[in-house]
């Protein structure tokens, strides 16, 4: 199937994906399905192989490649990712120390960086930071951001913030009662799990 959904409104797409997907589940149709749309993918696939140049980047079930993305260019193809520029200073085992382009120095998983003095990106999904995180010692990078966009989408915040220099920065939070909704200029911290943060090749 080759962009079989594109022309259709939101709600009938939804429902068809489902439906396709019900169809290769019960009858065990092998079913090979185009898209240029990642949450179709990630909905509908059991596997996924992302393509660049008619090269293979990654093949792997849909929460390991949205999570665990072994290079740049499939951490920013699948969903949104937040992306801090910066150098290798150390690196120890599976853990990276990396000195960001302004100076601030932050722990990352080492995916696909070996050496000190390498250049890397470190990525962090949206949907992993955390604002005023409570402290858990060794476990959690922190930084100040400084809030300069905030979208009610319904269901989720969607905040922008310049963090490290960086002013595309983005959080995703759950639209909930105790969810405070923040205010462009308003100065925050931030937060998140030193293992949501991966050392990747640079762009």
């Amino acid at each position: 199937m080759d962009e079989q959904l594109g022309a259709i409104d939101e709600q009938l797409r939804a429902h068809m994906q489902f439906e396709i997907k019900h169809l290769h589940e019960q009858p065990g149709i092998t079913v090979v399905y185009v898209t240029h749309d990642q949450g179709e993918a990630l909905t509908m696939s059991d596997r996924i192989a992302v393509f660049n140049d008619g090269r293979i980047q990654q093949l792997a079930v849909p929460d390991e490649l949205y999570e665990r993305p072994s290079n740049s260019f499939v951490a920013n193809f699948i969903g949104e990712n937040n992306r801090l520029s910066g150098t290798v200073e150390e690196i120890a085992g599976a853990q990276a120390r990396v000195r960001l382009d302004d100076g601030t120095l932050i722990g990352a998983t080492a995916v696909n960086v070996v050496t000190k003095g390498q250049k890397t990106v470190v990525s962090i999904r949206p949907e992993r930071v955390d604002i005023d995180p409570l402290p858990a010692e060794g476990t959690t990078q922190t930084m100040d951001a400084e809030v300069l966009e905030f979208i009610y989408m319904g269901d989720v915040f969607r905040t922008r913030l310049k963090v490290a220099g960086s002013e595309e920065f983005v959080i995703k939070s759950r639209n909930a009662s105790n969810r405070r909704r923040l205010v462009p200029g308003e100065k925050v911290r931030i937060g998140w799990a030193m293992e949501d943060a991966r050392a990747l090749d640079p762009l």
